[in-house]
């Protein structure tokens, strides 16, 4: 069931019911209680990056955060619980990010509240065997962490959206004068104090009929006007903040000392003239690149000028002219429209990687704008952002296995180890007792989970992971046949 929320650029969202549309999620016998997505491969990769595949799949089953190989093969799935009550419950924005020196994971998860498309919820962060370091929630009275954005800084500062309805007089954009305002703003808090030291409320600097959402969406809205829609943050190399707001199709630079707007681009105050083809609508993930160009992601899934296709874009400003150009687009094969969400993320070869939000694809592309790798979730899913990231990862647990006969009645051994990315092989060690365990067969890791026949005669049985030099990582527990 699909949920719309705002009627300018709709905001789609996937249940967790259960749905007719793609297939039958993943089953693992070794791993009964992961049923993550089927991830095809449209395109196979060829010239990508290294790395590995990060997403956040909502739709039917399980939600939660997810890493896939270039092969469309699982690597870790880590379901959250539903909220109790809430529609829908999600993971969203799952990346690697730096805190102290070291690689991270960090997601949100919460509920996604409906039909605005904001969250409420908490930002976690899990270390190299993913073991939750920390969460980071927002700080004030009744507030929680929102689903858009989650980015740390390298001096350990946490920068994220929150969105809570305030009264406001909302006679400017044809509203009530008692009405109520759905604010999206940006909180900046010091990990590992909880201290706030970033706090940005856009009424002091944007005006309501800045934004390109009528008053008629209030009704639509459950009696909010979302006027802004809040949804990326980023640091700009000259350490102020770059803010994205959807409903004003606007990218904001914003003065991280006095909160002071230094220019906008885009949208009806724009400080740049739009070049040909640099415009975009109800745009998501603007970033800063060192190089002095800003990437963002184009839905064009809003006024009717909006461009016909979404996309991936650069765009290059120059600050003399005061003009904004298009550097480089990013389009889809074949040719659609996101209503919602995505994201562009310039990797370390200069690739670049485009997660397509409400439509269920992920894509990377030379920096020129050759296709050269996409990976699609089931018709009915979405990944808010996706990512690729090198990441190294050694859980702390085992890995699991379970003995299971086949039509002929010989025993076969299933093992994996959920977000082991250094397993090349493994090794089936049997024996008389639990004790006394000796080499039986071995074989090659194939996917997530490894099927391998275990001789006759063995009463108990073991799994061993080996990484490329043949040293073990870790054995799972023996288990009676």
């Amino acid at each position: 069931m699909v949920l719309a929320g705002t009627g300018v650029g709709v905001y789609e969202w996937v249940t967790s019911s259960p749905s007719p549309r793609g297939p039958e999620p993943l089953h693992f016998r070794s791993r009964p209680d992961l049923a993550p997505p089927v991830v095809t491969i449209d395109v196979p990769a060829g010239g990508t990056a290294p790395g590995l595949v990060f997403l956040s799949p909502s739709g039917p089953g399980q939600p939660g955060p997810m890493i896939v190989d270039n092969d469309g093969q699982l690597v870790w799935f880590h379901p959250i619980k539903p909220i109790p009550g809430a529609a829908i419950t999600a993971a969203t924005n799952f990346k690697v990010q730096q805190l102290n020196g070291e690689p991270v994971l960090t997601w949100w998860e919460g509920q996604v509240v409906i039909p605005q498309g904001f969250g409420r919820g908490e930002y976690v962060i899990a270390d190299t065997s993913y073991r939750e370091i920390t969460r980071v929630r927002a700080v004030g009275n009744g507030l929680a962490g929102d689903l858009h954005e989650f980015l740390l800084s390298p001096q350990g500062v946490a920068f994220f959206t929150i969105y809570h309805p305030v009264r406001a007089n909302l006679t400017s954009v044809g509203g009530p004068r008692n009405g109520m305002l759905l604010l999206s703003k940006a909180q900046g808090v010091d990990v590992r104090t909880g201290e706030v030291v970033f706090n940005w409320d856009p009424r002091e600097h944007i005006e309501l009929d800045e934004s390109y959402v009528p008053a008629s969406n209030i009704e639509i809205d459950g009696g909010l006007y979302d006027y802004l829609h809040m949804n990326s943050i980023d640091v700009d190399t000259d350490g102020n903040l770059l803010i994205s707001a959807r409903h004003t199709c606007a990218v904001y630079k914003i003065d991280r000392s006095t909160g002071k707007i230094i220019w906008r681009l885009n949208g009806k105050k724009s400080d740049f003239e739009m070049g040909d083809g640099a415009q975009f609508f109800f745009q998501h993930d603007a970033r800063a690149h060192a190089d002095g160009t800003i990437t963002l992601f184009d839905d064009g899934a809003g006024p009717p000028d909006a461009s016909l296709r979404s996309r991936g874009m650069r765009l290059s400003l120059d600050f003399a002219s005061m003009k904004a150009t298009l550097a480089e687009q990013f389009l889809p094969l074949p040719s659609f429209l996101s209503t919602s969400q995505g994201s562009v993320q310039t990797l370390d070869n200069s690739n670049v990687f485009v997660g397509w939000g409400s439509e269920p694809y992920v894509s990377e592309y030379t920096s020129d704008g050759r296709l050269l790798f996409v990976a699609q979730l089931p018709s009915g899913f979405a990944s808010y952002r996706g990512f690729r990231f090198p990441w190294v990862a050694r859980p702390t647990g085992r890995p699991s296995a379970v003995v299971q006969q086949d039509s002929s009645g010989r025993a076969i051994v299933y093992t994996s180890w959920n977000g082991a990315t250094e397993v090349k092989s493994w090794r089936v060690l049997v024996g008389d007792s639990a004790g006394s365990l000796t080499l039986s067969t071995s074989a090659p890791k194939r996917g997530f989970e490894t099927a391998i026949p275990v001789g006759a005669g063995a009463i108990f049985v073991a799994t061993e992971a080996l990484d490329e030099q043949g040293q073990s990582l870790g054995q799972s527990k023996p288990i009676g046949i």
